[in-house]
C-alpha cells in the first residue's frame, strides 16, 4: 500500500485523530437510512513500519499510545532505527509506548540513540528503567548495548559509559566492576568522568580497598586523572584518618601540574577538625592563604565548628570576624555552632547575644537555634524562660519539633512538674507531632518517680503498640520504679523481657535489683545479683556495694557486712557515709557496738566527716550498753 494511501485512510477513519472504532460508530450514526441495510464497517488499516514512522514524524503521540499494545518488538526496533538520527522523536516515541512492549533490544536501541543528545538525562532514565525491570542481566544489557551501537553505527562508546554511570547511581558495586572488566576486554576503556563516578560510589560507600584497586587500575591502564579524581582521593585518605598521605598526595598534584582548589583544602581542613586536630586545621588554612586560594563559607563554618567542639569559643569568634571582613556572610549552621559552642561552656549570656546577631543581620534563627538556647535555661532551671522562648518561636513563624518538646518535658520531670510534662505531651499529640522513645522514656520516669506505676506499665504497653523498641534507660526506668514500690516480681519480668529483646543489663539496672531485694530482706539474692554482674562484665560500683551493706547491717548480719566493706576496699573502691553509717548502726545495734569505734576512727582517717546519724547511733549503741 502506497504512503499517500494510508495517509487519505488514515484521515477518513479518523476525526480529529480518535480511535478507529469510536470514528467508524461516530460516521455510521449519521450517515444511516433507514428500512435500508447498513454496510459492514470497513477493516482498519494494517500496522505497518509506514503508518508509524508517518505517526512518529507528524507527533501523532495519542495515536501511537492507542495502538501501543499492538506494536511488536520487530516494528518498534524498525521505528527506532528509522529515527536512529532524531533523538528527541525517539525519546517521545518511547514514552509513549506500553513499557511492557518493550524489550531489551528495543530499549537497547533506544538508549543508544538517546546518549547522542548533548543531555545524558534520558539515555540514564531508560536504563534507569531496563535495570530495575529486572527483564536482562547486567551482562544482557551490556551486549544488548554493543548490539545498539553496532546496529545503529554508531562510533562512540560513550552508551557503555551511561551503564556504568547508572550502576554507580543505584551503588551497584559488583556489576559495576564486571561493566569495566568487560570494557576492559573489548579494549574499550571508560571516559575519565565514569571513572570519576565509580571512585565516587566507592567512597561514599566506604569500600575503600575498591576505591584504591580502581585508582591502581586506572594507573596502569593509563587513564589520566583530573582534578575531580585527586580531591576525591584525597577524600578517600580524610576517612582513612591518613592525613599527613593527603598533604603529600597534594604535592603530587602539584608535580604534575594540577594546582589544588578550595575543595582540595576543605576536605583535609575537615578531616583535621574531625580529628580534634584544630591547630592542623589551622595550619591548612594558612597554606591555603599562602597560596592565594580565598576560604570560603564552607572552609569557615568546619573551623568554626571545630573550635567550638573544643570550647575555643574566643578563637572561634574570631574566625567569624575575619570570615565577616572578607565579605562572606555567616549562615545560621555557623551561629548555631557558636550558640552550641556558648552554652556547653555555660555562658547563656553570649549564647543570646549571638542569637540577636544573626537577627539584627537578617538570618532567620532555625529551630535548632531554639531547641539549644531553651535546653540550656532548663538545666539551669529557667523553666519559665523556656516558656517564654516558645511563645517567641512562634510568634516568628518557627514551630517546635519533637526535640523541643522532648527538652521541655525533661526540664519539667526534673521540675517535678509531671502535670505539665503530660500537658506537654498531649500537645503534641494534637500538633500530629510523633513522640519519640526519648519522649516515652521521660515520661516513664515521671511516672516512676512518682510511684505511679500502673500508668507507667501501661504506657509501656502503648511503646510497645506504637513498634518502638524500648531502650536500656527505659526499662531501668521501670524496673527502679517497681523496686522502689517493693514490686520485685514485675521487676524480675522486666528483666527477664530484657534479656528476651537482647538489652543488655548494666550496673544502673543490678543495683536497682539489688536495692529491692534489700528493701525485701532478701539480702542472699542480692548477693547473687553482685556475683552476675562480674560473671557478665559488670563492675559494680559503690551503690552495689553500699546496698550490701545496709542490708547485712540492717538484718543484723555483721560478718557479711565487713566481709562486704573489705571485698569494697580491696577493689580499691572508697566506702560512703552511707555505707559507714550503715556499719555504725548495725553494729552499735545488734552487737554491742564493739566495731563502732575502730569504724568510727576509719572514717574520720579517710577524711568523711560524721553527721547527725552517725552520732545518733553512737549514742543508741552507749545507752543499750550501759
Amino acid at each position: 500500500m502506497k504512503p499517500c494511501k494510508i495517509l487519505r485512510l488514515y484521515k477518513l477513519s479518523h476525526h480529529r485523530f480518535l480511535p478507529f472504532e469510536f470514528s467508524r460508530r461516530h460516521f455510521s450514526s449519521l450517515s444511516h437510512v433507514p428500512n435500508q441495510p447498513s454496510l459492514p464497517p470497513p477493516p482498519p488499516p494494517s500496522i505497518t513500519p509506514e503508518l508509524i514512522n508517518f505517526s512518529v514524524k507528524t507527533a501523532h503521540w495519542h495515536f501511537i499510545k492507542h495502538i501501543s499494545p499492538n506494536l511488536t518488538p520487530a516494528l518498534i526496533s524498525s521505528t527506532l532505527i528509522h529515527f536512529r538520527h532524531s533523538p528527541d522523536l525517539v525519546i517521545s516515541f518511547i514514552q509513549n509506548i506500553d513499557r511492557n512492549s518493550l524489550t531489551t533490544e528495543c530499549y537497547c536501541l533506544a538508549i543508544a540513540i538517546a546518549s547522542r543528545q548533548p543531555s545524558p538525562k534520558h539515555a540514564l532514565q531508560l536504563l534507569k528503567e531496563l535495570i530495575n525491570s529486572c527483564v536482562s542481566t547486567h551482562r544482557g544489557i551490556f551486549y544488548g548495548l554493543v548490539g545498539a551501537r553496532d546496529a545503529l553505527s554508531i562510533s562512540s562508546w560513550i552508551v557503555l559509559d551511561l551503564l556504568i554511570r547508572e550502576f554507580c547511581e543505584l551503588k551497584r558495586g559488583d556489576e559495576v566492576m564486571e561493566c569495566f572488566g568487560l570494557m576492559k576486554s573489548m579494549g574499550v576503556l571508560p571516559k575519565i568522568e565514569t571513572c570519576n563516578c565509580m571512585l565516587s560510589m566507592f567512597v561514599r560507600l566506604n569500600m575503600i580497598d575498591k576505591a584504591w584497586d580502581l585508582y591502581d587500575e586506572m594507573f596502569r591502564l593509563g587513564i589520566s586523572s583530573n582534578i575531580f579524581t585527586f580531591n576525591m582521593m584525597i577524600n578517600l585518605m580524610r576517612k582513612e584518618g591518613k592525613l599527613k598521605k593527603a598533604e603529600e598526595f597534594v604535592g603530587c598534584m602539584e608535580s604534575l601540574g594540577f594546582n589544588p582548589t578550595v575543595v582540595t583544602y576543605n576536605t583535609i581542613i575537615y578531616g583535621y577538625c574531625v580529628s580534634g586536630d584544630s591547630e592542623g586545621a589551622n595550619r591548612i588554612l594558612e597554606t591555603m592563604r599562602a597560596k592565594d586560594i580565598d576560604p570560603e563559607s564552607y572552609t569557615y563554618g568546619v573551623l568554626i565548628n571545630c573550635m567550638c567542639q573544643d570550647g575555643k569559643i574566643e578563637e572561634a569568634a574570631t574566625l567569624l570576624r575575619k570570615m565577616e571582613e572578607c565579605g562572606l556572610v555567616p549562615t545560621a549552621v555557623i551561629y548555631n555552632n557558636m550558640i552550641d559552642g556558648c552554652c556547653k561552656n555555660g555562658d547563656l549570656e553570649k549564647a543570646f547575644d549571638y542569637r540577636h546577631q544573626m537577627e539584627k543581620k537578617g538570618i532567620m534563627p532555625t529551630v535548632s537555634t531554639y531547641n539549644m538556647l531553651i535546653h540550656m535555661l532548663t538545666l539551669k532551671g529557667k523553666i519559665s524562660k523556656a516558656d517564654d522562648m516558645i511563645k517567641d518561636m512562634e510568634a516568628k513563624k518557627i514551630f517546635p519539633d519533637e526535640i523541643t518538646y522532648n527538652i521541655l518535658i525533661n526540664g519539667y520531670r526534673n521540675a517535678g512538674n509531671a502535670e505539665k510534662d503530660f500537658r506537654l505531651y498531649d500537645e503534641m499529640l494534637s500538633k500530629g507531632i510523633e513522640p519519640t522513645y526519648v519522649t516515652y522514656t521521660s515520661l516513664i520516669n515521671v511516672l516512676a518517680n512518682g510511684k505511679r506505676m500502673k500508668e507507667a506499665d501501661d504506657l509501656l504497653a502503648k511503646v510497645l503498640e506504637k513498634g518502638i523498641r524500648p531502650d536500656l534507660v527505659m526499662f531501668n526506668a521501670l524496673i527502679g520504679g517497681h523496686c522502689a514500690d517493693a514490686n520485685i516480681e514485675r521487676a524480675l519480668s522486666l528483666l527477664n523481657e530484657m534479656e528476651r529483646m537482647r538489652i543488655t543489663p548494666d550496673e544502673v539496672t543490678y543495683n536497682s535489683m539489688m536495692q529491692g531485694y534489700c528493701r525485701a530482706g532478701k539480702i542472699e539474692d542480692a548477693h547473687r545479683l553482685l556475683e552476675g554482674m562480674s560473671c557478665r562484665g559488670i563492675r559494680p560500683d559503690y551503690i552495689s556495694f553500699n546496698s550490701l551493706i545496709c542490708g547485712y547491717s540492717k538484718r543484723g548480719d555483721m560478718v557479711d557486712a565487713l566481709s562486704v566493706r573489705d571485698e569494697m576496699l580491696s577493689l580499691g573502691m572508697s566506702l560512703t557515709r552511707v555505707a559507714y553509717n550503715a556499719l555504725i548502726e548495725g553494729s552499735c545495734k545488734h552487737e554491742g557496738g564493739c566495731h563502732a569505734e575502730g569504724l568510727l576512727k576509719e572514717m574520720v582517717s579517710k577524711g568523711i566527716n560524721p553527721d547527725d546519724s552517725t552520732y545518733i547511733s553512737l549514742i543508741k549503741g552507749v545507752m543499750n550498753t550501759g
